[in-house]
């Protein structure tokens, strides 16, 4: 932490007894919290992002739609419209934002919806999707206007919420203790090799907080997908040198990926969901064209190839081989089978009737 955030503590001590009011009046009934006669799980953080929320809704979005219909509900984050919107063929990152495009764009039978508002979003998916048995609820941890059946948070194994400050000191929302209301927690971004006297570090660090399921997940990279024709006729699947584009929350895993599939790895870092200018792509064009290498390909992130979708932006880079590299995540050990096994008890007892057909 550096010096200049220490000296922010005062108002994060200020900004964190704030949130704590707010959640007291939640806690009292000051605020109503509205719960729903209908199956709610939630997925969110104490941190302001670059846990995994995405790949993680995605998981479940695999694990409940052959038993069940499922839709998304998320903010929306970064669009340029307002009020309740579905996703639908001709949705694009300016109406719906670009993680629940991606969402929809991978699993075009989920009903996947955006508004700020989730309390009438949960009323408008209910109203206009009458036969959907499950809403899973993205980044509403802190929205506590709506009250989920099932809340689970998320922490980043590099940067465990035990080991952060509330905002502007560090980036968690709200005090450490917040982390009681959840039903789960999931350490992600995990290593791939994930050794058992880590977990029990971990699990000791935790266990002041008397959090009954905690899981550990990891991510899969899959091989590169092209996003322009470019990159078709180019079918890399590796590079001598590679210019990493991103506009997520923390790069740092994918950059560690990469850097075992190359010799140079070139960064061009942007915020969390950066919508990228014609400016930004002159420069790294400019760039890759300046490197000369036996081999080289420019690499993105699928959500941030959801930004780069505009004609405009991507005939910049027409000449170029650009991918992005898709993720998915799961679980260690016996964390897989116990994870899905809550997901799944939560389910059961919302449709005993469909107790025979999931097991």
């Amino acid at each position: 932490m550096n010096f200049f955030r220490i000296l922010l503590f005062p108002l994060s001590l200020l900004y964190g007894s704030i949130i704590w009011l707010r959640n007291k009046f939640f806690d009292w009934g000051v605020i109503p919290s509205r719960s729903f006669d209908h199956p709610l799980i939630g997925i969110g953080n104490l941190s302001t992002g670059g846990t995994g929320k995405t790949p993680h809704i995605e998981y479940l979005i695999q694990l409940l739609k052959p038993f069940f219909r499922v839709a998304t509900l998320s903010r929306g984050y970064k669009r340029k419209t307002r009020g309740f919107k579905y996703a639908g063929p001709k949705s694009r990152v300016r109406d719906i934002g670009d993680e629940p495009l991606q969402m929809w764009l991978k699993h075009p039978d989920t009903y996947v919806a955006v508004c700020e508002n989730r309390k009438k979003g949960v009323k408008k998916i209910l109203n206009a999707n009458p036969d959907n048995e499950v809403i899973l609820l993205d980044d509403v941890f802190q929205h506590r206007y709506v009250k989920p059946g099932l809340n689970i948070l998320l922490t980043d194994y590099h940067r465990i919420f035990t080991r952060n400050y509330v905002l502007p000191t560090g980036n968690l929302r709200e005090f450490r203790h917040g982390v009681k209301r959840a039903d789960a927690l999931v350490v992600t971004k995990t290593p791939g090799v994930f050794s058992p006297l880590d977990r029990k570090l971990i699990l000791d660090e935790l266990s002041p907080y008397k959090i009954k399921n905690i899981f550990f997940s990891y991510i899969k990279y899959g091989k590169w997908i092209p996003v322009n024709k470019k990159a078709k006729e180019a079918r890399m699947r590796e590079a001598k040198t590679i210019f990493l584009l991103t506009g997520i929350a923390n790069p740092v895993p994918l950059g560690e990926h990469l850097k075992r599939l190359c010799t140079d790895l070139k960064i061009f870092r942007f915020s969390d969901h950066h919508q990228f200018t014609s400016k930004d792509l002159e420069k790294i064009s400019n760039k890759f064209n300046e490197t000369f290498s036996g081999s080289k390909a420019i690499i993105t992130t699928e959500k941030d190839s959801m930004r780069l979708r505009n004609p405009e932006l991507i005939k910049i880079l027409e000449d170029i081989p650009v991918y992005y590299v898709p993720i998915e995540v799961d679980f260690h050990q016996s964390d897989k089978k116990a994870f899905n096994k809550m997901v799944m008890d939560y389910m059961k007892r919302q449709y005993p009737k469909k107790v025979g057909k999931i097991g």
